[in-house]
């Protein structure tokens, strides 16, 4: 039986075996916090699981229609991984990242390969917890936003130079062929993160941030 549809969807075997590796991802992550010196309090796992909720709502109100081949310009979904990050540091982003990009696939999925499954949906939204490398720094949190959707288009560039590059729309200028995956990527995640970068920089929203991770934090 196959997992994945002529169109590049999930089956219903498919949608099982993407729940199930789900489930088995977050009994790891579990496991492991457990096992980790400086465990992940209560506080945390509900500001984690919040944050990747408020992502996943966003990620539903899109301020564009969609891309052709998946990606958009959504109300600030890509913030809230990050905060995580910027709060809490670089495993707690990542890992909330990583459980975000599955959620992602199981939403809307599309497989071409495995690589490519790793490159749109897990490691490009892992990325996104890169934030918190400025979690310390002073105006890390716009820092660490930069870092991490520029990451995350990283990410999806690599798949598209390997597996999207036959998709690439034929008035497309063929000198510029090369640049199509850099273009088409970027061109929703930086419009995005624009926005963001305005909204996060209005003094009420900068002082209501900097309430919440204090909260967050205690």
């Amino acid at each position: 039986m196959s997992i994945v549809t002529v169109d590049g969807g999930l089956t219903a075997l498919g949608y099982g075996l993407s729940i199930l590796a789900a489930a088995l991802f977050f009994f790891i992550a579990g496991m492991i916090s457990r096992n980790q010196k400086t465990k992940i309090s209560a506080r945390q796992l509900v500001f984690c699981g919040t944050a990747m909720a408020l992502a996943y709502i966003a990620s539903y109100i899109r301020l564009i229609p969609k891309m052709p081949y998946g990606g958009s310009v959504t109300l600030f979904s890509m913030l809230f991984i990050c905060l995580i990050g910027y709060w809490y540091g670089i495993r707690a982003g990542i890992m909330t990242g990583l459980a975000y990009g599955i959620l992602q696939f199981i939403q809307e999925p599309y497989v071409l390969s495995l690589f490519q499954v790793c490159c749109d949906y897990v490691l490009a939204f892992a990325g996104l917890g890169l934030a918190g490398l400025f979690s310390k720094s002073k105006n890390g949190l716009v820092k660490g936003y930069l870092l991490g959707i520029l990451v995350r288009g990283l990410f999806h560039v690599i798949g598209g130079y390997l597996y999207w590059m036959d998709y690439m729309p034929e008035n497309f200028p063929q000198q510029l062929a090369m640049l199509y995956p850099i273009v088409y990527n970027y061109s929703y995640i930086l419009a995005e993160g624009v926005l963001t970068l305005i909204v996060i920089s209005l003094p009420p929203v900068k002082k209501g941030l900097t309430q919440i991770k204090a909260l967050a934090q205690e």
